[in-house]
């Protein structure tokens, strides 16, 4: 029987998938899982990674392996892409030295939206370095954090 996700949290339904998936491709990480769309239409976006990479063969098998589980949604499944999506505290850590963006659920000081390079991260926050200084963000205040995209050199200042 299909599992009923509608009244589930993200969170929540991020754990249903990862629990189906690591029994059926256990080198595969989730790294988000997205509501998007409207009530009538809506879509479940599932971001993956694994060590040898994300090809769209993968990305079928995992849409086939979610069939039942998510019957109720459109199921997108792809590579995370040059914005990773960050969601966990071993990915903050992996990308330590990366600039990233933060926005939050409250403003702190003023504020919900962060850019700025990943300096630190621990069990409470992550320490970010922007051009306007340095900022702490708690863990439980970061409604969605991913990588920036690294421009390429044009010869132009930016």
């Amino acid at each position: 029987m299909p599992a009923d996700t509608g009244g589930l949290s993200d969170s929540a339904v991020q754990k249903q998938v990862e629990a189906r998936l690591a029994t059926v491709e256990p080198d595969v990480e989730v790294l988000a899982v997205e509501r998007a769309g409207s009530r009538r239409s809506p879509v479940l976006r599932v971001f993956l990674d694994r060590p040898r990479g994300v090809d769209l063969e993968l990305c079928a098998r995992v849409t086939h392996h979610l069939r039942d589980l998510l019957v109720d949604y459109t199921v997108e499944v792809s590579s995370p892409g040059p914005e990773r999506p960050l969601t966990r505290l071993d990915h903050y850590q992996r990308y330590r030295g990366s600039r990233i963006r933060v926005r939050t659920g409250e403003p702190i000081d003023g504020r919900n939206d962060f850019k700025g390079e990943l300096v630190g991260v621990d069990d409470e926050a992550v320490s970010l370095a922007a051009d306007w200084g340095m900022v702490q963000i708690p863990h439980e205040r970061i409604r969605r954090s991913n990588l920036i995209s690294q421009p390429e050199a044009s010869g132009r200042p930016s």
